[in-house]
């Protein structure tokens, strides 16, 4: 097995970011590619295909060409060896912190049973998901503006819970970011990956849905992922960054009730499966109906979970 370069220190901080290495991981798949034993597109067309800045193709270039993987011939890089998966970063490594957080945090509270009223140790979280103490005070800063968790001395967070008013209010904005992003989803071209992941989602719910008894847990990481895809293609900065305060309300906070729980995420499945089959369709009224229906049931098992009766929408 080869050894691994040593990183030249200008390297270090580019190196460190989660975009770098998914571009160096993806530099190294292109390299397998029919045209790659020929030359590498240049650095120009490399950075809009993966949609990166030069200096981190010419980065990932240069730390590719110490490898002795590629080499130059006539000004064109050319591959010289193979790839081998020792050269790849690790998944985990090419995941940006904030996004190891936020799952981590999210499976972290469900597992954990954390309920209103219950301190948060910062520092002990920060060892507990491996990040930094400052990646765990931004994120739970997110929160903080809106009075669900409170900052206290020594690195400690209390939760707070929230009432009826805020609620609706809240789920008033998320419903109309919802419904502008799934009626966006049905435009997508036909080659976008997110129908291949809409797709993928599908079955993942199937199979839970026959292990119900046993994995109804699960459902939560399902529901985040669906309608984080469906928010994500919206590619408005807005939606997306809102969409960090929707998981830990919506997919999260009403898993502090625990009644009925298994019966709920069995009827929402359902429900989910609906409302793919909807995006699936390209209908823009069943996809409106059907994204409805799912907010509605989903405004009603927030309120219980409060224990705040449903009013209806204002």
């Amino acid at each position: 097995m080869r050894p691994r370069v040593r990183v030249k220190a200008g390297w270090a901080s580019m190196r460190g970011t989660a975009v770098y290495k998914q571009t160096f991981n993806a530099m190294l798949d292109a390299l397998g590619e029919p045209r790659a034993s020929n030359c590498l597109m240049n650095e120009s067309a490399l950075a809009k295909r993966f949609d990166v800045s030069r200096t981190t193709v010419r980065k990932a270039i240069a730390e590719i060409s110490e490898r002795g993987l590629i080499r130059r011939v006539d000004g064109h890089w050319v591959v010289a060896t193979p790839p081998h998966r020792s050269d790849y970063f690790s998944i985990s490594e090419t995941v940006p912190t904030s996004v190891r957080v936020e799952k981590k945090f999210m499976y972290w509270m469900l597992r954990g049973d954390s309920g209103p009223g219950d301190v948060v140790n910062g520092l002990e979280l920060a060892r507990q998901f491996g990040v930094s103490a400052g990646a765990i005070r931004e994120y739970l800063n997110r929160f903080a503006r809106f009075g669900l968790i409170e900052r206290r001395p020594n690195s400690s967070w209390i939760f707070r819970g929230f009432t009826r008013e805020f609620a609706l209010e809240i789920f008033e904005v998320r419903e109309m970011f919802e419904i502008r992003s799934a009626m966006g989803f049905a435009t997508l071209l036909q080659n976008s990956p997110a129908w291949g992941r809409l797709r993928a989602l599908e079955a993942e719910h199937r199979t839970l849905l026959r292990g119900i008894d046993s994995d109804y847990h699960d459902f939560s990481d399902l529901d985040e992922r669906l309608h984080r895809l469906i928010n994500d293609t919206s590619q408005n900065r807005f939606i997306v960054d809102f969409y960090g305060v929707i998981s830990m309300i919506f997919h999260y906070h009403y898993q502090w009730n625990k009644r009925d729980e298994r019966e709920r995420n069995q009827a929402a499945i359902y429900e989910h499966l609906d409302y793919i089959e909807a995006l699936l369709s390209r209908d823009p009224r069943r996809i409106e109906l059907s994204c409805i229906s799912h907010l509605n049931s989903a405004r009603k098992t927030l309120l219980a979970s409060i224990g705040a009766p449903d009013g209806g929408r204002r």
